[in-house]
């Protein structure tokens, strides 16, 4: 054999070295497992199962978090209503219950507005929303009465009096909230005092304290005037108007005082235009002109009075007289 057989014999039989690692560079444990190591096992075996379960929990919320996103429960829901809509179970007819004065026309046109008819799918809390914008409806229950019918029932406002502003008419409850505008003709006024003037609406309560304090003239009102946001105007049916002064206390002293006189003297009804009791004690009277007087006795109760935004001028010495 020659020489290059015998070395090529040599490389064969040779065995391959093995590198040696190198030094300082030994591969450490991670942080978590030697902490996890340092535990007693059960601990171990606790914490290991915790964050298992932590790591699910956050991949399901995921999971969820996209499926809402896409807002698929919604379009199950939708769809699936639809389906029971179709069956039959849809809004036909409307029950309304507690109507006595409004027109039933708008509650079934907030009914029948809804955006789904589908009994499921129907919105009640917005239909509700919807009547109690108008104006006769102080209160509404709305319920589902399957297959196909929906029940509303009304609490309608009490009209307490009208209200003249800016030249039209307004009824309106005991809380001056506005139930409709009143047409100025073809239609008789409701017999309730008209009440004129800016935030006379929400005197409503006022005046009717005042009047519990003279309760024998309360019958006679016609309307009353709130003055200068301040203080009251009464006109009465005859044709009169009493001016009192400010402040509730003063006032009923005032009205009390007028009726007393009005019993026992017959004020009212004896061709007077105005009494004035702005000042304390005192009571001015101005006659009204004949040809006033029979005109006023000849008319019926206007639509419309002329609105008082301020004070009546002081009556002059020659047409007033204090009683």
């Amino acid at each position: 054999m020659s020489r290059g057989d015998d070395r090529a014999t040599i490389r064969r039989g040779a065995q391959p070295r093995k590198r040696a690692a190198p030094k300082g560079r030994a591969r450490k444990p991670a942080v978590h497992k030697s902490l996890l190591a340092s535990l007693p096992p059960p601990v171990a075996t606790a914490v290991r199962r915790g964050a298992n379960y932590a790591l699910a929990a956050l991949l399901v919320g995921g999971v969820v978090a996209g499926v809402l996103a896409m807002r698929l429960p919604q379009m199950i829901g939708t769809e699936l209503g639809e389906g029971i809509g179709k069956a039959g179970f849809a809004v036909k007819k409307v029950e309304i219950t507690g109507i006595d004065r409004m027109d039933r026309a708008p509650v079934e046109d907030a009914a029948f507005s809804a955006q789904a008819l589908a009994m499921p799918l129907v919105d009640i809390g917005e239909i509700r929303g919807r009547l109690l914008q108008q104006g006769w409806v102080k209160d509404a229950r709305v319920s589902r009465r399957l297959p196909d019918t929906l029940v509303i029932d009304i609490v309608e406002r009490e009209p307490a009096a009208i209200w003249q502003h800016r030249q039209r008419l307004h009824l309106i409850d005991a809380d001056g909230r506005v139930i409709e505008q009143l047409r100025l003709s073809g239609t008789p006024l409701p017999d309730l005092p008209i009440l004129i003037g800016p935030n006379a609406n929400y005197q409503v309560a006022a005046l009717d304290r005042l009047l519990q304090a003279s309760p024998q003239l309360k019958p006679m009102l016609d309307g009353a005037s709130w003055v200068g946001d301040r203080r009251w105007d009464i006109r009465f049916r005859s044709g009169e108007t009493l001016s009192l002064p400010e402040g509730e206390g003063q006032a009923k002293a005032a009205l009390a005082d007028f009726a007393d006189r009005d019993g026992n003297m017959r004020l009212l009804g004896q061709g007077m235009l105005r009494f004035d009791m702005r000042n304390p004690g005192r009571i001015i009277v101005r006659p009204a002109p004949r040809a006033a007087t029979d005109q006023a006795a000849a008319t019926a109760r206007p639509a419309v009075q002329r609105e008082e935004g301020g004070e009546s001028p002081p009556a002059t010495t020659s047409e007033a007289r204090s009683i």
